[in-house]
């Protein structure tokens, strides 16, 4: 929980008024980050894109509740990740004493049935964690690019963890507290039930490594 952190998006959209005219409305979106790398001025942080997509502000709350603003450092709206940034200057030493940088797991050696544990900022409350199994790899999941429209088809790790609005960009993890995807979407439908979706880490990683290069 210590590499986990909570985003919080704000941003100006356009809002047609009922008298035909248009305002500018702030809106609010809430996500999860994975602590994925530290330098000697940066606190790299791993999330979806569609967390930070079109934001005009984002603020991380670490574990400890603490508080403060990043910037986004690289974006793929096609894999659905992105990479944000936070000066160390910003950060106290009491925070950064409390929190680690992730372990990454392998994806490719999962097995369905394993167990799986996902951590995120659920219906933006701030940290919760929920359990269940892998129940499929490589599961083809279509999604819609928010910004341009366009659809993409990615191998996705399907698992029953609950993920829950808030909960996109956050860890799933093995039993050993490796980070082995990222939780990006779940099937959300009156009859369906446990069907979250995660982007492998063998999949996103050389995606992360170009965005913060």
């Amino acid at each position: 929980m210590p590499s986990i952190v909570s985003i919080t998006s704000m941003s100006v959209e356009e809002v047609r008024s009922f008298f035909g005219g248009t305002y500018e409305q702030q809106s609010k979106g809430a996500g999860t980050g994975i602590i994925i790398g530290k330098t000697d001025t940066e606190l790299l942080i791993v999330t979806n894109n569609h967390v930070v997509a079109g934001s005009d502000t984002l603020t991380v709350a670490f574990t400890d509740e603490s508080t403060v603003e990043a910037n986004i450092k690289g974006t793929d709206a096609q894999y659905d990740v992105a990479v944000i940034a936070v000066p160390i200057e910003n950060i106290s030493d009491d925070t950064l004493d409390a929190i680690s940088v992730a372990t990454l797991g392998d994806s490719t050696s999962l097995k369905v049935g394993e167990p799986a544990i996902a951590i995120g900022n659920a219906l933006g409350y701030g940290q919760s964690v929920t359990a269940g199994v892998i129940s499929a790899l490589n599961r083809g999941v279509t999604l819609e690019d928010e910004t341009s429209g366009e659809t993409v088809t990615n191998g996705l790790i399907q698992t029953d963890a609950a993920i829950n609005p808030g909960n996109s960009g956050g860890a799933l993890l093995n039993v050993e507290g490796q980070v082995i995807g990222i939780n990006s979407a779940k099937y959300s439908d009156t009859a369906v039930e446990g069907m979250g979706y995660a982007i492998p880490m063998s999949k996103a990683e050389p995606i992360i490594n170009d965005l913060i290069n």
